[in-house]
């Protein structure tokens, strides 16, 4: 259990919750070494990580996404937020899920896959058909739900960002040898930022993750 400080804005408020200088988070992208970062559980959440999901609601919306790791926006936290529907203006379809568990997979299926983190590339993926997520909401409570379909493989896509693991880790040599160009062109953007001064090296980075781990976990 974590705990959960302040009052619990409703939904609409916190898709408008802005709170500090130090939130204008952005999406990363494939190999920004926070991908690869196992998240830690939230043992605190506040009113600034209650922002955090606001703002990830709005980069998912923004991009055209349905889900948002807390990994994707360089956050070293167990957190995700989903809207399987794709649609701002379907709410009941959203969800925060803090420290989530998977279980109970059943039947594996394929099926097409993207990411946010590695825009414009997609390749059929192998997901359980149905798990079980149990799981904290925003407002410290604990739930369980049962999920099958595509909501059951975005929120599966979604604990493997937690995990560190990318979609294409599950990719067959095959799959991997059609996307491996696309990729070697994020590595070599990724290493000229880095030669630009424009991109953190590994260790500050992850300096800033212990730093902000040391918050809440």
């Amino acid at each position: 259990m974590f705990d959960s400080r302040g009052d619990q804005p409703s939904s609409s408020e916190l898709l408008s919750t802005r709170t500090g200088s130090d939130l204008e988070l952005q999406i990363i992208h494939y190999p920004h070494p926070t991908l690869r970062h196992v998240s830690k559980p939230l043992k605190r959440v506040d009113a600034e990580v209650r922002a955090y999901a606001s703002q990830m609601f709005d980069l998912m919306y923004q991009h055209e996404g349905v889900g948002l790791a807390a990994n994707q926006v360089n956050l070293p936290y167990r957190l995700f937020v989903i809207n399987a529907t794709g649609d701002p203006e379907q709410k009941d379809a959203q969800g925060v899920f803090i420290n989530p568990v998977l279980s109970r997979g059943k039947t594996q299926v394929a099926g097409d896959e993207g990411c946010l983190s590695i825009p414009g590339i997609s390749a059929s993926v192998s997901r359980h058909e149905t798990v079980t997520l149990q799981a904290y909401n925003l407002a410290g409570e604990e739930v369980t739900v049962e999920l099958s379909g595509f909501v059951a493989r975005v929120v599966q896509h979604e604990v493997d960002h937690l995990d560190g693991r990318l979609f294409i880790d599950r990719l067959s040599t095959t799959q991997m040898a059609e996307v491996r160009d696309a990729l070697e062109e994020f590595e070599i953007e990724f290493s000229s930022m880095r030669d630009r001064g424009e991109m953190p090296t590994d260790d500050q980075v992850a300096a800033r993750l212990a730093e902000l781990e040391q918050l809440r976990t």
